[in-house]
Order: C-alpha cells, then structure tokens, then sequence
C-alpha cells in the first residue's frame, strides 16, 4: 500500500539538469529555426514562425520534465490535453513538420535523451538541407500578381508605371492579362521572386505609387503539380 501511494508523490526535479536540457533545447530551437527560415519554402513570414518552433520546443521540455516524474501528472496530462483546440490551422505541410521536429525534439531532451536528441536533431536537418540543395534549393513557384487600379486616378502613362513599378521589385514579370472597363483598369501578371522580400516590396511599392490599387497574390505552384 505504501509503495502505492508513492506513485502518486511526484520526485523533485532536479533543476540543475532542467537547466541544462532547457540550454541544449535553446541551441536546438534556434537551430531548427534558422534552417526554417533559411530552407524553407514556404511563403509567408517564416521569421515568425520560427520563433514559435523555439518556445514550442522549450515547453515541451518543461511539461516532459514535470509530468515524467509522476504518474498521476501523466494521466492528468493526458485529459488536460484533450480539450485543448488550435484555432489556427497549418496550412503548409512543411510547417507541420517543423513542428513536430521541434515537439520531438523536446519530448527527447525533456526525457533526458540529450546525445540520442541532439544527433538525430541534426541529422535530420542535414538531410532536409541535403534535399533541398539536390532539389535545386528552391521550388518552381507559378505565382501570378492580380492588381485593379482606378484609370482615371493616375493619367495616360498608368499602365506603364504599373508595369514598371512591378518589373522594379521582382526577378521576372510578364504581363499575362489586361483589362479596361469602366474607368478600372485590370491586369495580371506572371511574377518569380528570389524570396519573401521581394512580394513585401511589391506591395509597398503599390502603396506608395497606387494607394487606391487592390493587390493580390495567387500561388498556382501546389495546384499545378498535384
């Protein structure tokens, strides 16, 4: 009976080595991070995004640290979890590996896994790096650049200025469909930008040069290849 109630006395934790594995999984959440935002393909601010994969990692550690010394604290983890809800769906796949990257990663050196962790961690980014340079290190992405602009607000020489306002601040632009109806002209453009910088400076110069345009972005890249 006593070794029963025992079970359910959680061990005190030793903080010295909480410490350490929170270190190492610092080292490795700015890691996979990096390798995110450097690798990645995914369109979108992925600065931000490995930012998060850092906590992620970091409370995973914390929460395998306290509930693995008590059983009681694991079965409540277990229905704790349950009622939990992602308001914000992930809608690239590659995100979602990164984040279980990360959550494994911490499951890992919350176990005190630390050598076993940190060489699969890295093997694993190896690979995914390896990958995507024999892939060419960058996916083919058909992006195409819809934009409507009031005619009678900028003049004769708009669609010049539209189109070199777009040919400035991306790699390749043609344009692929121009429309004039209604004192609105209409025009879509076949765009290919070396990265995410390059779409935000689009926009801005949009702002700047047409503050009534609508803009937007279509990325047939997914759609095209199945």
């Amino acid at each position: 009976m006593h070794d029963w109630l025992q079970l359910n006395e959680p061990l005190p934790l030793s903080i010295p080595t909480v410490l350490a594995n929170l270190v190492i999984g610092m080292v490795l959440g700015l890691l996979v991070g990096w390798h995110f935002a450097k690798f990645g393909r995914t369109l979108g601010n992925r600065q931000a995004v490995a930012r998060i994969l850092i906590i992620i990692l970091l409370t995973t550690i914390l929460v395998i640290s306290i509930v693995k010394a008590s059983l009681a604290l694991s079965l409540g983890l277990v229905g704790a979890l349950s009622i939990v809800r992602f308001r914000t769906p992930i809608k690239e796949p590659e995100e979602l590996a990164y984040l279980f990257l990360a959550i494994a990663a911490g499951l890992g050196l919350g176990a005190d896994q630390r050598v076993a962790t940190v060489v699969s961690v890295v093997a694993i980014l190896v690979l995914m790096m390896a990958y995507s340079r024999l892939s060419g290190q960058k996916q083919k992405q058909n992006l195409y650049l819809n934009v409507e602009v009031p005619a009678d607000s900028a003049g004769e020489d708009l669609f010049p200025r539209l189109t070199k306002t777009v040919a400035d601040h991306v790699t390749t632009a043609n344009i692929r469909r121009m429309d004039l109806h209604d004192k609105l002209l209409q025009a879509t453009f076949f765009v290919d930008c070396q990265d995410d910088n390059e779409l935000f400076s689009v926009i801005d110069a949009m702002k700047t040069s047409f503050p009534t345009a609508t803009v937007s972005f279509i990325d047939q890249s997914q759609s095209l290849e199945g």
